[in-house]
This record gives C-alpha cells, structure tokens and sequence, in this order.
C-alpha cells in the first residue's frame, strides 16, 4: 500500500478506530489491543479547606492504595467548558481592531467569558483506570469491587464508570464537549429518523 492509498484508508476509518477502541461496554471502554479499561470517578476534595494534617493524611491515603495496587492509572479531565482559546482569540482581536466600538464589543465578549467561566468555577475530574488484560470473566467483578472498596476504605469518594459514564468522558476528552445531554452509540446517530 502507497502512501496515498493509507491516507485514503485512514480518512475512511470510523471514530472508534481513529481512538483504538472496539466498544463501550457496560462497565469499560474495550480497545482493538484487547485489553478494557475500567474508569473509577473520584470526587475531589477541596483541599484549600482543609488543615494541614488533614492534607498530610489524603496524601498518606493515596500513597497507601498506591503501594497496594500498582496497576492503577490516573486520569484527571477537565468537567467544565474552558473558555482560554476563545479569550486569546479575543484578545488577539482586540489588539489587532483599530475601530473603537468594536474593540468595545470585543472588551464586553470577553468580560462576559470571564462572567461564565468564575460561574461555572472550572472543575477537575479525577479518573482511577484500570487495564484488565486476559482476566477470566468470573474473576472480573471480584477484583473490581476490591478496588472500589480499598479506594472507599481509604476515604476516597469514588463510583464505578457506567456506559454513560464513559461516553461522557470520551465526549470532555476527544471533543472537549461537557454540555451534550446525549451522546451518540454511534457516528451519526442522531440523524437517524426510525420507521422513516
């Protein structure tokens, strides 16, 4: 194969094999290598609030589940919109505009962006993952609900990635999209009239 024809073949690859993935199942996103990963959410804790031993002990904590499991992966996503690309493209704008009342629109634009992102007070969301690799299926939920219950015990709030879960996060990672109420099982999806 040339390499025209691979640029050909690549353009006509669906979404999921663009991302290496086969599937999202109920409780993992499976990939074309074989292997599925396991999402845990993790609630933050707002640190500024706590005293400084309460800080020493959170960290004492992860290290404890860290030492205990060391195929833990960590994810960390934005769960709000950012708004930084369109400030710059603003500000670059305003730099550039020689007309008064437009730079005074470009300067309201930009107070208003700031208004939302301090409203929506931009968010992390914090992801454990796990690889399961050629696990016997009667073995699965066992190891998982180990996992949650060791990241429970050590004060973390934490909850399992369902399919919606999941589809969700592809949508923040892959698209940087976190205000779609839906998302598609498919490409194209939602144009899809039924009985049409």
């Amino acid at each position: 194969m040339n390499k025209t024809e691979k640029k050909k073949a690549k353009q006509k690859q669906f979404s999921r094999q663009l991302i290496n993935t086969k599937a999202v199942t109920d409780y993992s996103l499976a990939t074309n290598r074989g292997d599925e990963l396991v999402y845990f959410c993790v609630k933050p804790t707002n640190i500024s609030v706590l005293s400084e031993e309460s800080i020493s002990a959170r960290i004492y904590a992860l290290m404890t589940v860290l030492k205990g499991m060391a195929e833990l992966e960590f994810l960390c996503l934005n769960s709000r919109e950012n708004f930084e690309d369109n400030k710059q493209f603003l500000r670059t704008r305003l730099e550039q505009e020689g007309n008064p009342a437009v730079r005074r629109m470009l300067e309201q634009d930009l107070t208003q962006l700031d208004r939302i992102q301090v409203q929506m007070a931009t968010a992390r969301e914090f992801l454990v993952v796990i690889r399961l690799r050629n696990e016997k299926e009667s073995e699965v939920f066992p190891y998982l609900n180990r996992i949650e219950k060791t990241l429970r015990e050590q004060g973390f709030s934490t909850k399992r990635a369902g399919k919606e879960d999941i589809k969700r996060l592809l949508a923040i990672y892959f698209e940087q999209n976190v205000t779609t109420e839906k998302f598609e099982e498919y490409d194209g999806e939602r144009w899809i009239i039924l009985n049409d």
